[in-house]
Order: structure tokens, then C-alpha cells, then sequence
């Protein structure tokens, strides 16, 4: 069998595969399915500094191939994570990663300085965030807010710091490169694309939000150019997500570039889908005479 152990930011991983933020929770729902050891780690469900209860429904529609959720960040606040889910997290032999989002530059600095005490293991950057002090535009879509906001929350943060890209920008190579240069040790990419269904028998929008962000199977071409590009662009470890549902998406997306990946709306339909990818990934490591997953990161042959 390969190893299929990988290393982010000196954190050891399992295997490759990390639970998405916001599509596994906490995991103790899917601790009933298998021991979490079996994920490399999990990307908490997004917290802020106070307890949050979302957007009020309808917050979820599907699509073809995937979903539109205007979910909201409900979540019970930064504390209550660190007391009451934390420890239990702790125990499951898999790496920790608390997802952090806010509304000011401040909000963000906070909870790294109460998580950087923390056991987590590495925290990650949600910067599809609007930044209610600049006119609620969303901290990750220039350069300059997010150099800005990844400079600031790095000089209060002690743990790995993880910065999660947004798809809708101009130019997502250049958005890594200012987060790379203002010292994120990582990115991860991407975050879900903003999209819009409207019922055609009320003409109303089906979100109450009006819009929301798509995730699934239908976003993976998008994100697997976006990895290449973006590898192509920093130094630091890329961590690979958007739209993955097979082992054949994992091994794609690993010579697209990704040094890690992360997997969440197939969880919806299949809970299962971590233990067949891994199973997959390995297989087919073998057939190809691998004795590591990190020999397949960024393997792509140009023409």
C-alpha cells in the first residue's frame, strides 16, 4: 500500500482528504458512520466571534450536478467551539482546522489570538466575507484587502494560518500571491461561486437571500484550473477543493497541483465518499508503482 500521509504547514495528515468547512460540522454526526481518523482532517464548520443564526430560509437549492446554499454562518460563536466541541474534536486522531469568519479586520484578529491557544491544529481564512467597514464588499476580491486582512490576522495568529480563496475575482493567482507575500502559510481554493434559481411560478428567487454560493460537481473544471494557476503562482502548500466526488477527482486534482484536498458536498449524498476515494487513491497509486501520494501533486505534462 502507498502512503497516503501528507504534510501541511508541519501538521501531519492521514491521508490527503480534509471535510470541507461547513458541509461536516463538527463531525460527531459523521463520527457514527466511522472512526474521523479515517479523514487527513476536518475544516470546522465556519465560526465568528458571537454566536450567529444564519439567514432565514429558504437557504438551500439544488442544481444540476450540485447546490446553491445562502446558509449564513449560523454557528454557536468562537467560544463555545474552543470549550464545548473542541475537546471532543481533539480526540479523534485527525488534524483540527477552525474556519474563521467575520465582518471587520478586528473580528478576525480576535478569534486567531483565542484559537492561536488553542488545540487546533491549523486555522483557516474565510475571506468570502463582506467587510461591513469598506461597504460590504467581500475581503478576498483585490489584492490590496486581501494582503490587507491576511497581514493583520498573521500578526495575531501562533498556528499554521490557512487563507481560502473565492473563485469570483479577475485574477485568483494574483489574490494568492498577495496572501503568500503578507505570510499566509497555505491556501486553499475554492470557495463556492456565486450563483441564483428563481421559480418560475412565483418569479421569486428560491433563496430568500437571493443568491447564494455553488458547490458540487458541477464547479470542478472551474476549480481544477484555478489550482493549476494558482500553483503555478506560489510557493506555499495548496490545498485543492471544489466539486471532488471520486477518486478519479482526488488524482485530478492532485496533479493539477493540490498538495492537499478538501471534499464537502458529496458528503450530502454519499458520507461514505472519503473511504472510497482513499481506497481509490490507493489502488491506483499502486497500479502506477507510487509509493507516496506527494509524488502525484502537480504532475500535469504540458502539451
Amino acid at each position: 500500500m502507498a502512503d497516503l500521509s501528507v504534510n501541511i504547514c508541519g501538521v501531519k495528515l492521514n491521508n490527503p482528504l480534509i471535510a470541507a468547512s461547513g458541509t461536516f460540522g463538527f463531525g460527531r454526526e459523521y463520527s457514527e458512520f466511522y472512526p474521523l481518523e479515517a479523514l487527513g482532517g476536518i475544516s470546522c464548520k465556519g465560526i465568528t466571534l458571537a454566536p450567529r443564526l444564519g439567514n432565514p430560509p429558504p437557504r438551500i437549492a439544488e442544481c444540476s450536478s450540485g447546490i446553491l446554499n445562502s446558509v449564513g454562518l449560523q454557528n454557536p460563536g468562537v467560544d463555545h467551539f474552543i470549550e464545548e466541541d473542541l475537546p471532543w474534536l481533539s480526540q479523534q486522531n485527525t488534524a483540527v482546522i477552525a474556519n474563521i469568519a467575520g465582518n471587520t479586520v478586528e473580528d478576525y484578529c480576535q478569534m486567531a489570538e483565542k484559537l492561536s491557544d488553542s488545540a487546533v491544529d491549523m486555522i483557516e481564512l474565510n475571506i468570502s466575507c463582506p467587510n461591513v467597514k469598506h461597504g460590504g464588499v467581500a475581503f478576498g476580491t483585490s489584492c490590496q484587502s486581501v494582503g490587507n486582512i491576511t497581514r493583520e490576522v498573521k500578526a495575531h495568529c501562533k498556528k499554521p494560518l490557512i487563507v481560502k480563496l473565492s473563485p469570483n475575482v479577475a485574477d485568483i493567482a494574483e489574490i494568492a500571491k498577495s496572501a503568500e507575500a503578507e505570510g499566509a502559510d497555505a491556501v486553499s481554493l475554492i470557495n463556492t461561486l456565486t450563483g441564483m434559481r428563481i421559480d418560475i411560478d412565483t418569479a421569486r428567487p428560491i433563496l430568500k437571500n437571493n443568491t447564494g454560493g455553488m458547490s458540487g460537481a458541477a464547479v470542478f473544471p472551474v476549480a481544477v484550473r484555478m489550482v493549476w494557476q494558482v500553483k503555478n503562482a506560489v510557493k506555499i502548500p495548496v490545498i485543492g477543493m471544489g466539486g471532488i466526488s471520486t477518486w478519479q477527482d482526488a488524482v485530478e486534482m492532485l496533479i493539477a497541483g493540490a498538495d492537499a484536498l478538501q471534499i464537502g458536498t458529496v458528503f450530502f449524498n454519499d458520507p461514505y465518499a472519503p473511504i472510497k476515494i482513499c481506497k481509490g487513491l490507493n489502488d491506483y497509486l499502486d497500479k502506477k508503482g507510487m509509493k507516496s501520494v506527494t509524488e502525484l501533486t502537480a504532475t500535469i505534462k504540458p502539451w
